[in-house]
């Protein structure tokens, strides 16, 4: 008679819930930011803020995978563009990809933008080469074609925001991850945590003309995205408490931690979701509610990461 036994993965731990957290949170912030300064007139601050802190984790998050790479120098393989086509099913290649052009494309966009920056201009070594003629031409070139080089930045945000739920979908052997709702939950999720990210960018900088406006906004789509996140999750731990044995010992684990569900789904999720909620339909009296609403869900964006990899299962039959 075969004993089915259970144990939970080990491998893939806190640095790459870091990886995939870092790296859905740039991607999302830059994808937002542009389309925001493109249909809606963002302030100059807004665009180098979310630029430079979106590229700046998507660096990180390379960096962190590059470091628990087993042979470093693998990483000449999955940014040659052409492995795409002799392995398409080689996730981490298309996520090296839709970062690597996403960090090039958001730097372009946000050129101009530090041309006209005093801040950026008086910087020693960075505001000699914004003076220098080929700069002076990029600028050009990137300010004649804003929306072709944002549409470029965003396609590939979107792509890295989607991919980092494939990357986890992807894995069989663990029925938690494999499952067709993970790569809509941290596509949600990672464009939820940018909402929020962005909304303390508004707060703490100075009010420009359409500062009401983009903060009434992001809190609308921050709310209305907290609660398709809320649908998902339950939908997707009903999937799993029904499926496998591998996925219902992963759910066990998960609605029986503490962390889990006060620290993610009550201070995560479901107390920001009831700011947001009082702020866009009632507003606030002052910023605090709403940034710290955001704060939260920049928190429970990591913990949604870290739990998922920390409760991985295997069942197998010895």
């Amino acid at each position: 008679m075969e004993t089915m036994t259970y144990s939970t993965q080990d491998i893939w731990t806190w640095w790459l819930a870091a990886y995939l957290y870092f790296g859905g949170l740039g991607a999302a912030t830059l994808s937002i930011t542009f389309l925001t300064d493109m249909y809606c007139r963002a302030n100059p601050r807004l665009v180098l803020w979310g630029a430079i802190s979106g590229v700046g984790m998507l660096a990180l998050s390379s960096l962190v995978l590059f470091g628990h790479l087993l042979h470093h120098v693998a990483v000449i393989y999955v940014i040659n563009p052409m492995v795409l086509f002799q392995e398409p099913q080689a996730w981490i290649a298309w996520g090296t990809q839709f970062i690597l052009w996403m960090m090039v494309w958001g730097t372009l966009y946000a050129v101009p933008y530090m041309r006209e920056s005093p801040a950026f201009l008086r910087l020693p070594l960075l505001g000699t080469l914004l003076q220098t003629r080929f700069a002076i031409w990029l600028s050009g070139c990137c300010q004649k074609r804003r929306r072709i080089v944002g549409w470029l930045a965003t396609i590939n945000g979107i792509g890295t925001a989607v991919y980092t739920g494939l990357v986890i979908q992807s894995f069989p052997a663990v029925a938690l991850w494999h499952n067709p709702g993970v790569p809509l939950l941290f596509t949600v999720s990672a464009f939820s945590t940018a909402f929020a990210y962005l909304l303390i960018v508004l707060y703490l900088g100075k009010p420009s003309e359409h500062h009401e406006l983009l903060t009434r906004r992001y809190e609308l789509f921050d709310l209305i995205l907290i609660a398709t996140e809320l649908v998902i999750l339950f939908s997707f731990f009903n999937y799993t408490l029904s499926g496998s044995e591998s996925g219902y010992r992963s759910a066990q684990l998960l609605w029986h931690d503490m962390g889990w569900l006060v620290g993610f789904m009550g201070l995560g999720l479901i107390v920001p979701f009831l700011l947001n909620l009082k702020g866009v339909v009632k507003g606030w009296s002052t910023s605090i509610p709403t940034i710290a609403a955001s704060v939260l869900v920049l928190i429970g964006g990591y913990l949604l990461r870290h739990y998922f990899m920390y409760t991985g299962v295997y069942a197998y039959p010895w």
